[in-house]
């Protein structure tokens, strides 16, 4: 690992969105020119910019295509001939697989730059610089850290804990702390965020809104909690965002009787779930934690995410390439009625109005047929630079990917009110459960099981990067520590994979997939094990400090 020492020189940007990105991981040094550090945390304007790159740059390589392909694609929601990832598909992972490489050196780039405020913002910033906004930069640099260690121990388990970079600078090996110590370490950085963090009330759709909050720690932590199967905690931190009254829900399909039948609060009238994901609606009240980017701005900085998903003709830039289709498996999961699947998946015949406005809108074509799936991803993809405000470029859109949104709260307190048990029918869990279907115009139910919420989450969270991860909890607390997912691997084995003949109507070339208990943790990338043998030894307690 002694190739990455190196100092790593990020300057905070003014503008949100308009960001510097940084390059390779954990062992990069925090920023130490005499500008960014001894001169540059004088005032408060300049504390609370501090943060803004760990909205951005850093998190790109995770977007761009190692995120998708390690959730959508080994989840089963998507497909890709793509040589590069479509081992992740078929399960044939090895650790000199460069998307692998790519989620490695970004998640821990975002822990490498918040390691950098963590630990230079206390003794660098201005005497005269508000403790309150002091405090604000640091429990957003403690959250993104967590954040990224979430998707490290998920992706790859065992793995090191670095709290400052500049500790390895003259020992460059290190060994892998275990699963229990990274989670209680991402614990102690979300309590932190949630004690330093400025509460709010999010009202609109402004870049304002484009930081995390006290309100956005506590869900991420419910989250965490979830994993752990500590449902006690979970509910709680997800009730105290959902009584905080910070967050609402995008009401669409609900009606005037359920929000009387079943005391429906916090709801954004005239807007939908498809309506989520359009730029005009960044950071809107349902966005918990999300990446800004600049659309229109040079590589690593703006979306890329609609330049893979896109089906050609749709971005006006020239990209669109159609990287990932819509596996059958997941076309067929869709209730009927399911307006979720209108804001997911583009289907022959379909239409967008907010796609080639200046047209009249967007009918998807007959033609459609991404990755022979004869469908298209909808989800993320926006349409041209002139759909959005004039602002876009190719591999570089303007809107934001959610890392966690409202309606993911809600679906967390329902499942820890669940707990446990076969199935519920308390009134507060099918509260919380039915706001979310309801939204997408399906019927309340009159009680769910495990398996109806992991259904749930499914739909709502579908391209979003989180199904894989669910997977891989759904044996439990005990599946993740002991690496044994019966369950999970039942799913994927019966999951179609396959593809669409031409014929009309066209049948179905069926693809099925094994994987074994082994891949929920993925190898650490060769080129790292190389330089630090100590990644493939067992992992060793942390102690913390």
């Amino acid at each position: 690992m002694k190739k990455y020492i190196k100092h790593l020189m990020c300057f905070a940007a003014v503008s949100l969105v308009a960001t510097t990105g940084c390059k390779k991981d954990f062992f990069n040094r925090p920023p130490e020119d005499a500008i960014t550090v001894d001169n540059f945390y004088q005032t408060n304007d300049q504390v609370t910019a501090s943060t803004n790159a760990l909205y951005n740059s850093p998190w790109f390589n995770w977007v761009n295509k190692s995120g998708w392909a390690i959730t959508e694609l080994a989840g089963g929601n998507a497909r890709t001939y793509s040589d590069d990832v479509i081992s992740l598909f078929n399960f044939t992972l090895t650790d000199i697989n460069p998307r692998i490489a790519d989620a490695w050196n970004s998640l821990f780039t975002v822990v490498a730059q918040s390691n950098a405020l963590i630990n230079n913002l206390p003794v660098k910033a201005s005497a005269s610089v508000d403790k309150a906004v002091l405090n604000n930069a640091l429990g957003e640099a403690h959250l993104m850290r967590a954040l990224a260690y979430f998707h490290i121990v998920r992706i790859w388990g065992n793995v090191p804990i670095i709290e400052n970079s500049t500790d390895f600078v003259g020992n460059f090996q290190v060994n892998t702390n275990p699963v229990t110590d990274i989670y209680k370490f991402i614990i102690n950085d979300l309590k932190f965020a949630e004690a330093n963090c400025t509460p709010k009330v999010r009202v609109g759709a402004t870049i304002a809104q484009g930081h995390v909050s006290s309100g956005s720690a506590s869900a991420l932590l419910a989250k965490v909690y979830l994993y752990m199967d500590d449902y006690t905690n979970a509910r709680a931190e997800a009730e105290k965002v959902i009584n905080s009254g910070e967050f609402k829900l995008y009401r669409g399909n609900i009606t005037n009787d359920q929000i009387a039948t079943y005391g429906y609060t916090g709801l954004i009238d005239g807007k939908n779930y498809n309506d989520l994901f359009k730029t005009a609606n960044n950071n809107n009240e349902e966005s918990v934690i999300a990446l800004q980017w600049a659309g229109g701005a040079a590589y690593g900085h703006g979306n890329p995410q609609q330049a893979s998903f896109a089906i050609a003709g749709v971005t006006g830039t020239g990209d669109g390439y159609s990287v990932l289709g819509p596996t059958i498996d997941l076309q067929n999961a869709y209730e009927p009625g399911d307006t979720r699947l209108h804001g997911t998946i583009m289907k022959a015949g379909d239409f967008y109005p907010e796609i080639n406005q200046a047209g009249g809108g967007f009918t998807v074509p007959a033609s459609v047929n991404s990755q022979n799936t004869k469908a298209g991803i909808k989800k993320y993809v926006v349409g041209t630079p002139a759909d959005n405000g004039g602002i876009g470029a190719a591999q570089s859109a303007a809107n934001c990917t959610y890392m966690m949104r409202y309606a993911e709260v809600l679906l967390i307190a329902a499942e820890a009110i669940l707990g446990a048990n076969n199935s519920t029918s308390d009134v507060t869990a099918l509260k919380y459960y039915n706001m979310v279907r309801n939204r997408a115009g399906l019927a309340p139910v009159t009680s769910f099981t495990k398996t109806n919420m992991f259904h749930e989450r499914r739909i709502e969270l579908a391209i979003e990067g989180d199904y894989w991860f669910d997977l891989e909890r759904m044996d439990g607390w005990q599946g993740i520590l002991t690496v044994k997912h019966p369950k999970a691997l039942a799913v994927i084995a019966n999951q179609e994979r396959g593809t669409y003949s031409n014929d009309t109507p066209p049948q179905v070339y069926s693809d099925k997939k094994t994987a074994k208990d082994e891949f929920f943790n993925f190898p650490i990338p060769q080129v790292e094990t190389a330089t630090d043998p100590k990644l493939l030894e067992p992992p060793v307690p942390y102690k913390f400090k």
